[in-house]
């Protein structure tokens, strides 16, 4: 049989909600059709899709990362601010599209507000310059009578939009990248562009872009950074990808040790950098794109689809994969960001009259709603598998928080066979358990199971009830599936 051993002393760390957040690009239909569609029957005076804002507040994202993505490498931010019909359409070089700037910062920001979510500003490092990211600070943060405010509050803003999150450029190490630099390159620009960005604002919190291609460089990209920049330095960035090219679902279910390779790997590199240059003040990861995404190509032309990929159960399954893991490090992981939030690559998918849940959308809404402020070490073995070139993992991949107020654990649970149901044996040292636990299941009838507008509930939610009896339980998890059980402490 399975087990897992749970004891509410052994912590981890506090656990930043902003690994629950989301990214929002000018790619596809994410913004104009997605987020944004005045004349819209949907739409409210903003020309916000009213139900996209609903389902996202289920998601309850606390902090959205905007423009780019590869879109930021080729954007001015002052051809998106100011009246609509003196707004430039330019050429949108990262995606071979018009870019008519009708939605911008003060819409960002508004969409932002009525999500409660924090905006996280990525400022141009491609073709832009260190003027333009300082003037975007102090135009959207300043409080001085000067040239700049003046604008903002023209264009409708008295008040300060207090953007807290900026990060400089966007994928900087790769080939694709309008103004892609070397490690020298980028930590030398990071410097300046950061220097004096926090000059107009001393409050902000700065993110460095360190690897998307995961090539040779990224060491040496993290350590000149520190070197050169450690007073700036808030968060390194890095994102990933990942898929099932090869349709093998047992090598899909493996990703999780890829995300734990990655994520040990920079925990290591941040902790010596730190000790061979004396840093004190802490430096965080910010995986701040993630998600699956294989199916669909990036390549302008016949292909092109604006990347609305369609997600299976299979992905969802990964996506807990991920959630599990940032829970796990969250001593280190101070933000994810899913990327996107709607049409492209996302949990959402729009038509002018409705929209679809992807798969992918039940258990983020899931973790988000019930995670707890601290991460738990929790003990589990039992049953494993091989696939690819790992062996002896094991089936259940498990992560867990507590809410000390309420006095509540959440324990999550991904069971990664495909026809197996796993019965586990669930142990609670130095508490004991009070009256029934709730379950959420996460599941569909086969691992392929996608969501789509004419079949919207392929995959959902069940909920069940356990009896828990002071310190341990027995449950059974379902073949292929996502399960949190809310366990009330006494």
């Amino acid at each position: 049989m399975n087990q897992i051993k749970i004891d509410p002393d052994r912590r981890l760390g506090d656990i930043s909600r902003h690994i629950f957040g989301g990214f929002a690009e000018h790619l596809g239909r994410c913004i104009y059709g997605g987020i944004y569609e005045p004349g819209s029957p949907l739409a409210d005076e903003q020309g916000l899709r009213t139900d996209v804002l609903e389902a996202l507040r289920r998601l309850h994202m606390p902090i959205i990362r905007y423009p780019g993505g590869n879109f930021v490498s080729g954007y001015c931010w002052r051809d998106g601010v100011g009246p609509l019909d003196e707004r430039p359409p330019r050429s949108n070089l990262a995606w071979g599209s018009v870019e008519s700037n009708q939605f911008g910062t003060n819409e960002f920001i508004t969409f932002c507000r009525k999500l409660n979510a924090e905006p996280y500003l990525v400022v141009n490092c491609g073709d832009g310059d260190l003027r333009e990211a300082r003037d975007w600070v102090e135009y959207c943060n300043g409080t001085w009578d000067t040239a700049l405010v003046r604008l903002r509050r023209q264009h409708g803003f008295p008040e300060p939009h207090r953007v807290k999150f900026w990060g400089v450029g966007n994928e900087v190490d790769g080939p694709w990248q309008i103004g892609m630099k070397t490690p020298e390159e980028y930590a030398r620009a990071y410097l300046e562009f950061s220097k004096v960005m926090r000059w107009v604002d001393p409050s902000i919190k700065l993110v460095a872009s360190v690897t998307s291609a995961w090539d040779g460089t990224f060491v040496e990209r993290a350590q000149l950074l520190v070197e050169q920049a450690a007073d700036y330095l808030d968060y390194l960035s890095i994102h990933w990808y990942v898929g099932n090219q090869q349709n093998d679902f047992p090598t899909y279910m493996a990703t999780s040790e890829i995300i734990e390779d990655r994520l040990s790997a920079f925990e290591g590199l941040i902790r010596a950098l730190r000790f061979q240059q004396r840093v004190k003040r802490p430096i965080a990861l910010a995986v701040d794109e993630w998600n699956v995404w294989y199916r669909t190509t990036p390549i302008p032309g016949p292909q092109f689809n604006g990347l609305e990929e369609i997600y299976n159960l299979e992905d969802a399954l990964v996506i807990a994969l991920h959630l599990n893991a940032f829970i796990r490090h969250a001593a280190t992981v101070r933000m994810a960001n899913l990327a996107q939030i709607v049409n492209v690559i996302a949990p959402v998918l729009t038509r002018p009259d409705s929209l679809v849940r992807q798969t992918i959308y039940y258990p983020f809404e899931l973790y988000s709603r019930t995670c707890g402020s601290i991460a738990l070490d929790v003990f589990w073995q039992g049953e494993t598998f091989s696939a690819g070139d790992y062996s002896g993992l094991r089936v259940l991949d498990v992560a867990a928080t507590l809410d000390e107020p309420r006095k509540s654990l959440s324990l999550y649970v991904v069971n990664r066979s495909e026809t197996e149901a796993m019965e586990t044996a669930i142990t609670l040292d130095t508490a004991r358990f009070s009256g029934p636990v709730q379950g959420f299941v996460v599941n569909g009838p086969d691992i392929k199971a996608e969501n789509t507008f004419d079949r919207p509930h392929q995959v959902g939610v069940s909920s069940v009830s356990v009896n828990a009896e002071r310190r341990e339980f027995s449950y059974t998890f379902e073949p292929h599936s996502i399960t949190v059980l809310v366990c009330t402490l006494d």
